[in-house]
């Protein structure tokens, strides 16, 4: 997203950039409820092992969790409850055309509001193999290196 103003990062998702090559970045929006917004605000939220599936036409995120809100009472949330991705239904129909015929798979990289909206952005991923993970830490360490003044 090149358009940054006014948006406020919850968390993103440092696990997917490692484990896959990610593309076609997507903003969606997130279908909550009450206690799950609040919780959200506070940085209640984590995406590590979260993943995104198509049924019945709709886009779903499984496995992130939300925190329960500590002032909620009988009203909070299962903090793993399936939440639905709002999209439009062209948009759902071209990511399920590319995970059938091209198998992608597609992971949720961050979770942010904007303008008190929450938000969620969803790339298509491939899988990295073994080498390739040890290309980009390999990568990093220069990186690293280079940012310290250290010689190589």
């Amino acid at each position: 997203m090149s358009n940054d103003a006014g948006i406020k990062i919850i968390t993103s998702n440092k696990k997917a950039h490692f484990n896959y090559f990610l593309s076609e970045f997507t903003e969606c929006g997130l279908s909550l409820m009450g206690t799950e917004i609040k919780s959200l605000r506070t940085h209640g939220c984590s995406l590590n092992d979260s993943y995104i599936v198509i049924r019945n036409g709709e886009m779903e995120v499984l496995n992130m969790h939300i925190n329960p809100y500590d002032k909620g009472n009988i009203f909070n949330h299962d903090p793993l409850r399936t939440r639905k991705l709002l999209l439009h239904k062209k948009e759902i129909r071209w990511f399920d055309d590319k995970v059938k015929r091209d198998g992608y798979t597609i992971v949720p990289t961050r979770v942010y509001l904007k303008r008190g909206r929450a938000k969620i952005e969803i790339a298509l991923a491939k899988g990295k193999k073994l080498y390739d993970k040890r290309e980009t830490i390999k990568q990093r360490d220069i990186k690293r290196s280079l940012k310290n003044g250290d010689n190589l």
